[in-house]
């Protein structure tokens, strides 16, 4: 089967959308099918993999993402020959998809990724008519009947959906991950070199430091645990926008010797870090499939989160880690007794491994496959029905 996935931004731009994407094609081609990325702008950038199809943009600030109307001449006779679309981008991407492939029979299938209520209120402040509520019960609904199935990575997102007006069904399949780095065993990164004394707990979180992510709410209830307790601390994996900021916060708080800021880390070498710490945690809640998450349970940590969606689909309250409301006061007090009760996290740490397996993405992408052949199969007929004559016209006009 040749597998088209359309999406607004691919490497060098890191997501979790991204890492996705760069996942389930590797293992769909494993798997014995042909995938190819449509994607937009970066058309200079050398490509680690075959079949990264880049048609011109104009970027969009300085977000990674770049604006089109269209695809590329190539890029559109690439994208007829398809048998099966996936898109990860409702806007854009998803729209031409539903203009290049649905008049052909081409099926189109949709993940919603991004809690994009949310995400508009960290990153496009200027533009709230445009991505508001409102806008998105005027778009997604519409949207979500054209396309010919609608995935949705957690239960909860798939709840926000069903209340943002969507009203075609939605079928719940996570976002697959390879677990196989996370489950071998590492040598940890030697604490001391990151300046953190042998006897400290270590808290650990790893993700993008931008502001959806919630971080400063974190650091100030890590500041009411450090006034309590000495030995922990905090370390913070990854780069984004929100750094320099994350680190006056820190120092201001008195805190810059106990949290501990690493930067960009290979993702090879994230097991390692991984296997330093006693447990993950995260005040983000605008996750919809929280891959950190799921590769520290993977880990053996035990996960401190808020209950929202995506996170409290992958953490057990009480058996994987700990939930609380997004209240300062109640999650500092929960990572109080993540840090404390040490039993529970090593009871806890077990159940995190377990947990992980229902993210395999060799499980994952079998669960796909069969949705793909299924949509295929149905379309064959409905293909053989396009005119010819039809079809010149809409590449005359595309």
């Amino acid at each position: 089967m040749k597998i088209g996935m359309l999406t607004n931004a691919y490497k060098p731009y890191i997501s979790g959308v991204t890492n996705h994407i760069a996942l389930s094609k590797k293992f769909l081609e494993l798997a014995g099918h042909e995938v190819y990325v449509f994607t937009f702008g970066d058309e200079d950038y050398k490509d680690d993999e075959p079949n990264i199809i880049r048609s011109p943009g104009l970027p969009l600030v300085d977000t990674g993402f770049y604006i089109s109307l269209r695809l590329s001449s190539a890029a559109r006779k690439l994208l007829y020959t398809m048998d099966l679309v996936h898109v990860h981008h409702p806007f854009q991407s998803g729209n031409l998809a539903l203009r290049y492939c649905k008049p052909r029979g081409i099926p189109v299938v949709f993940t919603n990724h991004t809690r994009y209520d949310l995400y508009a209120q960290a990153y496009l402040p200027f533009l709230p008519d445009a991505i508001s509520e409102t806008a998105l019960r005027a778009y997604l609904p519409a949207f979500c009947r054209a396309c010919d199935l609608i995935i949705s990575p957690s239960k909860g997102l798939q709840q926000v959906l069903v209340h943002l007006g969507v009203d075609a069904p939605i079928e719940v399949i996570p976002n697959g991950v390879d677990l196989t780095p996370f489950q071998q065993t590492h040598e940890p990164i030697n604490a001391a070199k990151l300046g953190i004394p042998k006897d400290h707990v270590i808290l650990m979180y790893v993700g993008r430091l931008g502001p959806e992510k919630n971080l400063p709410f974190l650091i100030r209830a890590f500041g009411g645990l450090a006034q309590a307790l000495e030995k922990v601390s905090l370390v913070l994996v990854g780069e984004g926008p929100e750094h320099d900021n994350l680190l006056d916060q820190a120092f201001h708080a008195g805190l810059d010797h106990r949290i501990r800021f690493t930067g960009f880390v290979p993702y090879n070498e994230l097991p390692s870090y991984l296997a330093m710490a006693d447990a993950f945690v995260t005040a983000s809640v605008t996750e919809v499939h929280p891959l950190s998450v799921i590769e520290a349970l993977a880990s053996g940590l035990p996960v401190l989160g808020i209950a929202s969606p995506g996170v409290e689909d992958t953490v057990k309250d009480g058996e994987t880690g700990y939930l609380t409301t997004h209240d300062l006061a109640a999650f500092t007090a929960k990572m109080v007794l993540l840090v404390t009760d040490h039993e529970a996290r090593k009871r806890m740490s077990e159940k995190a491994r377990q947990s992980a397996q229902d993210y395999d993405i060799r499980h994952i992408t079998q669960i796909l496959l069969r949705h793909y052949d299924r949509l295929y199969q149905a379309s064959r007929q409905a293909r053989q029905g396009v005119s010819k004559r039809l079809i010149r016209m809409l590449d005359r006009w595309s």
